[in-house]
């Protein structure tokens, strides 16, 4: 072999070099460990419910899925004014807002709660959209910081896109009252800023499927218009599916027509054509008011275990004698306990007592069961006493 040919070989060999490995992803990894750890103890607490509760059919599932959070008596669904999508999971339809915000607003930004879902981040981040955040938690009390929220919006560039989970926030679990989101859409409409929902856990956060979409439904009352991302993954008990919806409400039929046009041509150089099993699944539900009632009275049973498992683990940490105020267990809502561990306890309780969570200190509450409710709270007792006792 000539010494050129060789050279452009080892040229070739070595194309990929410069590409590392991606950072681990800090909700998957958390199962990941879990799996590699053989001991029969180990808690998974980074899971979430698993539990199971074409054109014509995607068009279907996007009217269906407006009136869900929109209202099935909501004048804009009478009169046409939503344009709606199907998308590829709750990511896929982020994603697909995320281009949407990147080709027809490029110098806006978009505004996340601090915290919020980890991969909102990577989404607006590959859509080159500028993220900036909003005041959400307030460590201490372990609750919102409703003043620091109030002025980031009022502070924001006129025009800016705000993201709200209008339920069961994740990963604090924190939901504005009915008072401050009322006063939250008011700002919003005085600096015309444009609110988008991420609707990922609809009914879990009170049992409610209307209840959970209040928030929605106010700025809906102020005249807002808004777009929504929906997730049918954890009510529907449908993850491998991925079945997700964008949609907007818009000033008419014209409008609407436009936009939903622009999302068909982004979705198709992004996944082209969906599949439609999982559709049909959601929009059949959805679309029969016998099976629908069957759905959220078994919606209403998962978001009550949630709530118990929230009852038995304060209480146990309670009977424990724990110094720390385990308040916040309670008062927190839908999927998640923001529990306010530290780096270190977290890594002790992996290390030492099997307890898998996610860095922030994020639980999953579908992984909290009465089988591990005690030795849970046994080792989040074990780690924070000492803490307690040096601060």
């Amino acid at each position: 072999m000539s010494r050129s040919i060789w050279s452009r070989c080892l040229s070739t060999a070595r194309r990929f070099d410069h590409i590392s490995p991606a950072a681990k992803d800090p909700i998957t990894s958390v199962t990941e460990a879990f799996l590699t750890d053989p001991n029969p103890d180990k808690i998974n607490l980074g899971v979430v419910f698993r539990e199971s509760v074409s054109a014509a059919i995607n068009s279907k599932l996007v009217e269906e899925s407006c009136k869900l959070i929109y209202g099935g008596d909501s004048e804009s669904i009478k009169e046409e004014r939503f344009a709606g999508i199907q998308a590829l999971s709750g990511t896929g339809a982020c994603r697909l807002f995320a281009e949407f915000q990147r080709r027809f607003y490029p110098d806006s930004h978009i505004y996340f709660p601090n915290p919020t879902w980890s991969n909102h981040h990577n989404i607006w981040r590959d859509a080159q959209v500028s993220v900036r955040n909003f005041c959400y938690y307030r460590p201490k009390s372990k609750g919102l910081n409703f003043e620091g929220l109030i002025s980031d919006i009022k502070n924001a560039p006129d025009g800016s896109f705000f993201l709200f989970h209008p339920c069961a926030h994740n990963p604090t679990g924190i939901d504005p009252t009915e008072e401050e989101w009322r006063e939250i859409s008011y700002h919003l409409k005085v600096k015309n800023h444009f609110p988008f929902f991420d609707v990922a856990y609809q009914g879990f956060a009170s049992g409610d499927i209307d209840k959970d979409v209040m928030a929605i439904r106010i700025f809906l009352q102020d005249g807002h218009l808004v777009a929504s991302a929906q997730s049918f993954a954890k009510n529907m008990g449908l993850y491998g599916h991925r079945v997700g919806c964008l949609s907007f409400l818009c000033d008419d039929v014209k409008q609407a027509f436009a936009i939903k046009s622009q999302l068909q041509k982004i979705a198709r150089a992004m996944y082209g054509s969906p599949p439609v099993h999982g559709v049909l699944l959601v929009s059949t539900i959805l679309g029969d008011q016998t099976i629908k009632a069957l759905w959220t009275k078994e919606l209403k049973i998962m978001a009550d275990r949630i709530h118990g498992m929230r009852t038995i683990l304060r209480e146990s940490l309670e009977k424990l004698a724990s110094p720390l105020n385990w308040e916040h267990i309670t008062s927190q809502v839908g999927m998640f306990c923001y529990s306010g561990l530290k780096a270190e306890q977290i890594d002790r309780l992996a290390r030492d007592f099997h307890v898998y969570m996610t860095s922030d200190g994020r639980i999953s509450m579908a992984g909290v069961t009465t089988s591990n409710v005690d030795y849970l709270a046994t080792a989040i007792h074990e780690v924070t006493k000492s803490d307690f006792r040096e601060s």
